[in-house]
């Protein structure tokens, strides 16, 4: 095991995104939180290779020990799935001009969006869980990964890594019907390629990296809105078109049932360059935690 820290900039509360994991359906069965520590396997972007690791609250930050030695690449990702790589500080400003956004801050402070291990995992589960149940769809996730990924062990336990997208590229037999097993091919070859990958999304504009995503195979509007946001980490994008998020902010700030997307993105257009954190806040301090 290799040990690094990692600092927060800005109001930081790893308590509250432990509590986020434990009720979180996209990572059931390969992660495990016991009040103190997160602990999980996944397939790191800078090789894919599997690793376990483990994170506990510190000073100003997180401890994180990790199965093999953890270079730049691996910190900066395991910074990326805690929201830990983007300087907070002028996050909980943002509450002092919007009051309703504050009571949010107030309630969960230092809460931070808590990521995908990998926006090809996001958008895995994406497809996995269109038209089907969280629980079902956890269900499955987890069998792919029992079938096709490597197992760690982690502080005497057992966990199972998500595959690599190249352990998928040429697979079938997912449990899944076949559009969708043929959407995760085509997925896995993207990430491969290196269009489905942080590095690629984060350089982009977020409008143009939504348009990308959009045109890769079984992905919408709302699933490339969760593989940028919750998958590659990008802290300042607002999804186009994503219903429930819309019905939460109409509850909250009033607004009219027939609003045009338009007045959505006016009012999200006051949280930069935040807009992916204080719409991860609206949907996790209004239902409790998000289901996807």
């Amino acid at each position: 095991m290799t040990g690094f820290t990692l600092t927060a900039e800005g109001p930081y509360d790893f308590a509250a995104a432990l509590r986020f994991v434990e009720d979180w359906p996209a990572t059931g069965g390969l992660s495990h939180s016991d009040g103190r520590a997160l602990r999980f396997a996944y397939c790191a972007e800078t090789d894919w290779r599997p690793i376990g690791v483990t994170v506990t609250g510190a000073p100003g930050g997180v401890a994180v020990t990790t199965t093999r030695p953890a270079g730049p690449g691996i910190r900066a990702e395991v910074a990326r799935i805690l929201s830990m790589d983007v300087d907070g500080t002028g996050f909980a400003k943002l509450g002092e001009a919007d009051p309703v956004l504050g009571d949010l801050q107030r309630r969960s402070p230092g809460l931070r969006p808590v990521c995908f291990w990998s926006p090809w995992e996001a958008a895995c589960w994406a497809v996995i869980v269109q038209r089907s149940s969280m629980l079902i769809a956890s269900r499955i996730k987890q069998r792919i990964a029992d079938r096709y990924g490597a197992r760690i062990t982690v502080d005497d336990q057992v966990f199972t890594a998500f595959p690599p997208p190249v352990a998928l590229a040429d697979a079938d037999g997912f449990g899944l019907p076949a559009q969708k097993e043929e959407w995760i091919r085509a997925l896995a070859r993207a990430a491969l390629d290196g269009t489905l990958t942080t590095e690629h999304l984060r350089s982009l504009d977020p409008v143009e990296a939504l348009a990308e995503l959009r045109a890769l195979p079984g992905v919408g509007p709302f699933s490339a809105g969760l593989i940028l946001i919750r998958g590659a980490g990008a802290p300042d994008a607002f999804p186009g078109d994503e219903p429930r998020l819309f019905a939460i902010l109409r509850e909250q700030y009033g607004l009219p049932p027939d609003s045009p997307s338009a007045a959505y993105r006016r009012l999200a257009d006051s949280w930069r360059p935040y807009r992916s954190w204080a719409s991860f806040l609206f949907r996790a301090g209004t239902y409790g935690t998000l289901d996807d």
